[in-house]
């Protein structure tokens, strides 16, 4: 339910908080007041259309915000869930509207997108008025209250589920037929180039190491010859290691009588000769990575070659090949075995039709049975609704041959509004009045199923009066104790009956230079004046008086 509503910098609102209770709320006042701002505030903080325009002369933004309370597990807790926000269990909506035309949504104060802002609203308030009957113009939402007073969501749900599987199951079997055909297209070919390319049997990365190590190859056979030599230089017959480390003897055995002399000399070509030994390991270490078979060379060139004419036949990188392979591999396999496959998938595909068609046959008939009770009860709450000569039908149009995720039917709401005259969609035959009238006996009988917590009903009284009035405000109450109820009035029956009564005003300010709205919760005395206003007008007279306390004692 709505706990509190407040609203900054909205047309003539500077700053209003209205904190909200269970049952009926009415909103009365004089015409011009600010009732319908109150409102255009509320739907914006629900999702609703921004308008510059909303924001106060002389202010940079206008903001609303709306905080519920809500039950665990209603809808709009799944879709906070959907799009990865917190459940805090309080649910604070907040629009803020700037002077440029822009605005921004927020739920328990994290940014989001208004499609998700409007989601979370649609789910939680419902707003009503006599030329605002959106949540009847949609067939499918029909379909969906019809569902809800007769209690078949988990019928509706396993036929959902059975539609998917039934929706799986034939577009496996159409794409395995399709691949099937493509095949037979192309059998003798696929068969060619799977043995093909089997034999050929590539591999991922092929190429490229191959290449490397032809380049390396090739590489070592230009340097090979001067490795050798400069090896045979180094470690070989002519090399000066054995010349050197023979000097070296002879100083070792001279230098005992002058140290000082042979000693720096001898470092230096032990140095050498290590230098020497390490430049022969290396030398020897490059000839053995020069050293290749030849073979080996004219095999990786044929390897090479081979690949990459099968690339050029195929249109393929040598890369794709190995995948190419396994593709043309499957396909024949397709060839092979497709046809006990297809069978199998074709039986599969008849089995999910049948349940599905089984389970929305059965939702059909349930269907039917529940929209003759919807319609005898929607039709005993007419009369008082002083529409007692016109007639509420719930068509229900099955169709086999135009299935769906909620099975064969189409629902939709008709009505006949006098003997005689004919019937036909509720929103294309009844009159603004007499729509509203509809509206509320169907929102009566099902207050407790499909239905938003909070319903915003406008003016939806206008036009009537006495005991129609009256009825009206009966009905408003009736509906209050399932689901929070908001109406603006203008019918003194209707305010006579409210749980909360807020009066809306326009206070001047500034020593009448500006206006500001205004709106009080009225207390008994209070409640009586008003009540008294709205029946005689301008003067309230002693009768008014009375006749207003009538009416509180009668709503008591």
């Amino acid at each position: 339910m709505l706990a509190r509503l407040s609203i900054r910098d909205i047309v003539l609102i500077e700053r209003l908080d209205i904190e909200f209770a269970t049952g009926l709320a009415v909103l009365t006042g004089e015409t011009g007041a600010g009732k319908s701002i109150l409102l255009d505030a509320f739907a914006l903080a629900l999702g609703g259309r921004g308008d510059a325009g909303l924001v106060r002369h002389g202010a940079e933004q206008g903001q609303v915000t709306a905080v519920f309370d809500i039950p665990k597990n209603h809808p709009a807790t799944k879709i906070l869930a959907e799009n990865g926000l917190d459940d805090t269990g309080e649910m604070i909506l907040r629009r803020v509207q700037f002077a440029d035309g822009r605005t921004r949504a927020f739920i328990n104060d994290q940014a989001i997108s208004v499609q998700t802002l409007k989601a979370v609203g649609a789910a939680l308030v419902e707003i009503h008025g006599q030329h605002d009957e959106r949540a009847l113009v949609d067939a499918a939402t029909h379909r969906r209250l019809l569902d809800a007073f007769a209690g078949l969501e988990k019928d509706v749900a396993a036929v959902e589920a059975l539609w998917d599987a039934r929706r799986t199951a034939n577009t496996e079997l159409e794409e395995h037929r399709a691949g099937m055909e493509r095949a037979a297209r192309e059998a003798d070919y696929l068969r060619h180039a799977s043995d093909e390319l089997k034999q050929l049997a590539p591999k991922d990365g092929e190429e490229t190491s191959l290449a490397s190590r032809r380049t390396t190859m090739m590489q070592g056979e230009k340097i090979a010859s001067d490795l050798r030599e400069a090896q045979e230089v180094v470690g070989g017959h002519n090399s000066p290691v054995a010349a050197l480390s023979a000097a070296v003897r002879r100083l070792e055995r001279r230098g005992v009588n002058s140290p000082a002399l042979v000693e720096p000399a001898v470092r230096a070509i032990d140095i050498a000769i290590n230098a020497l030994e390490e430049a022969d390991q290396h030398l020897q270490a490059a000839l053995a990575a020069t050293d290749f078979d030849p073979a080996e060379l004219e095999r990786i060139e044929e390897r090479l070659f081979a690949l990459r004419a099968a690339s050029r036949k195929y249109s393929t990188p040598v890369d794709g090949l190995a995948a190419l392979a396994a593709k043309y591999a499957a396909d024949v396999v397709l060839i092979d075995a497709g046809a006990s496959r297809l069978k199998r998938l074709e039986q599969a595909a008849i089995e999910a039709d049948a349940r599905y068609a089984a389970a929305a046959k059965k939702l059909s008939a349930a269907r039917q049975k529940s929209a003759e009770k919807l319609n005898k009860a929607v039709n005993a709450e007419l009369a008082p609704l002083k529409l007692e000569r016109a007639k509420f039908m719930t068509q229900v149009t099955t169709d086999e041959a135009a299935p769906g995720p909620q099975g064969f039917d189409r629902v939709e709401f008709w009505v006949q509004t006098n003997p005689g005259t004919k019937a036909g969609p509720m929103m294309k035959v009844a009159s603004g009045g007499e729509l509203s009238r509809f509206l509320l006996a169907l929102k009566v009988v099902l207050s407790d199923r499909g239905s938003a917590p909070t319903l915003v009903f406008d003016e939806i009284d206008t036009g009537v009066g006495g005991a129609v009035a009256d009825a009206i405000g009966a009905r408003l109450a009736r509906l209050a104790g399932k689901v929070q109820v908001m109406a603006v009035t203008h019918a003194p029956q209707v305010a006579a009956r409210a749980d909360q009564h807020l009066l809306i005003s326009k206070d001047a300010l500034d020593k009448g230079k500006r206006v500001a709205t205004r709106v009080n919760a009225l207390a008994a005395d209070h409640r009586r004046e008003e009540i008294a206003r709205m029946l005689a007008g301008a003067e309230i007279t002693a009768e008014a008086r009375a006749a207003a306390d009538r009416l509180l004692k009668a709503a008591s």
